[in-house]
């Protein structure tokens, strides 16, 4: 008989390859049928998908700032592992208001399921962006690319984690201290 494929669930996703750069996670699955007789051959058995880890393994915060604006799909923020609990003086994050201006083609051309959020992304339309911890530094007290002291209308760039090939232009319209983002149009700054 012919026998197809079967794979098993995809793992969790791993910790970033690096900390304290633009990198990816991994996460994996097995074969637990082998094809026999012709059967469907096996799918990809692992994926990887942007991050960035704001901690050196030793557990000291890392000094460079990362520009343009890294972002990636809010739904990060969920799977993001939390941090020890924030001291009551430190700022709860915030969310910025942009309008997209500019967007590479790449950011269309990617079908990996972990980046689909990128389809959402459309000149014109305005995005709402978090910023909470760990990516709010703690000095500044802001995230890096949030475009505080921007000039009005002033152009500043973008980029999506995950795929180089997705970037952009947008404008700063405002800061919102308590986050109410459409789930569709919101990310993350990373």
């Amino acid at each position: 008989p012919v026998i197809p494929c079967v794979v098993s669930q995809w793992s969790g996703w791993s910790g970033c390859a690096e900390p304290c750069k633009t990198t990816y996670r991994v996460r994996r699955r097995h074969v637990t049928q082998e094809p026999r007789n012709g059967g469907e051959a096996c799918p990809p058995l692992e994926e990887r998908a942007g991050c960035v880890e704001y901690w050196t393994r030793q557990g000291t915060e890392c000094k460079q700032s990362l520009i343009p604006a890294l972002i990636t799909t809010g739904g990060f923020g969920k799977a993001r592992k939390k941090r020890a609990a924030a001291e009551s003086n430190e700022r709860a994050g915030y969310c910025v208001e942009f309008q997209l201006v500019a967007i590479t083609p790449g950011c269309l051309q990617s079908h990996h399921s972990y980046t689909h959020w990128m389809q959402y992304l459309r000149e014109g339309h305005t995005v709402c962006v978090e910023c909470q911890h760990p990516a709010l530094d703690s000095r500044s007290l802001h995230c890096s690319g949030d475009g505080s002291g921007s000039k009005k209308n002033q152009l500043l760039h973008w980029q999506a984690v995950g795929n180089p090939q997705c970037k952009g232009t947008w404008k700063r319209i405002r800061q919102l201290d308590t986050c109410s983002c459409p789930s569709v149009h919101s990310f993350l700054f990373i």
